[in-house]
């Protein structure tokens, strides 16, 4: 199955069972197409340098090469492809490292079909795919509400505490851009913040563009991670 509005998706997990499962998975989705399947990250890059998909679904638990350091390399050498990441563990060792390596979803492997699809669907679109335990982890993170990680973790993480908004926004962002990216940080799409804020999709848009240009951050994963270093959140409802 190829053509226009087809996805092609990529399959990176060292379980065979689990990868053959996901594989057949996938293959039931309409308008996904799986072209390849790897055992481990260093074989997920180089069947992305083969095939150049548009996602890849990464594990993160992987020999030779983990999950984060592939999708480090994936995103630095291929950013037409995404990274949803699918796996077992939701901790913050986990969940932040491979946020920063540039991973746009992040998903645990008990997602079922319609919530990857979803992911999937989502990163494509410039959207976050992150799973519902996942955005509430991130936003406990953001108001400060989580138990503090232990230092080993968080020196492997490098994420700084949560500090309090400043009167200015940082970076010589204005109020609509911090307030837009508190909106991504909340893990809502274009068109939800755009609803939110009562403008149109254009405007959002350009919005996004302004503040990633000044916090230089690469896409809306880094900008998670840079809103919460920030204590940037959203508007109220």
């Amino acid at each position: 199955m190829t053509g226009p509005g087809v996805t092609r998706v990529l399959v990176a997990d060292d379980q065979t069972v689990v990868r053959e499962g996901i594989v057949m998975l996938l293959g039931l989705l309409p308008g996904i197409e799986v072209v390849g399947s790897a055992a481990d990250g260093e074989e997920a890059v180089a069947l992305v340098a083969r095939h150049h998909p548009d996602v890849v679904l990464m594990d993160l638990r992987m020999p030779r090469c983990d999950g984060v350091e592939a999708t480090r390399r994936i995103r630095a050498g291929y950013p037409g492809t995404e990274v949803v990441v699918l796996t077992t563990y939701a901790d913050d060792e986990s969940l932040f490292p491979a946020l920063r390596a540039g991973a746009r979803g992040y998903l645990t492997k008990d997602a079922g079909g319609e919530e990857i699809a979803r992911a999937i669907a989502d990163v494509r679109s410039g959207a976050a795919g992150l799973s519902p335990q996942v955005q509430l982890r991130l936003l406990e993170r953001l108001s400060g509400d989580a138990a503090p990680v232990p230092e080993a973790a968080s020196e492997a993480v490098s994420e700084p505490a949560p500090v309090r908004p400043s009167t200015e926004p940082p970076d010589g962002l204005t109020a609509r851009e911090a307030e837009v990216l508190g909106l991504i940080a909340e893990g809502l799409s274009n068109t939800e913040i755009a609803r939110r804020l009562y403008v149109s999709p254009a405007t959002v848009k350009t919005h996004i563009n302004n503040l990633f240009a000044k916090t230089g951050v690469r896409d809306r994963a880094q900008a998670v991670a840079y809103a919460f270093r920030h204590g940037i959140t959203g508007s109220p409802q």
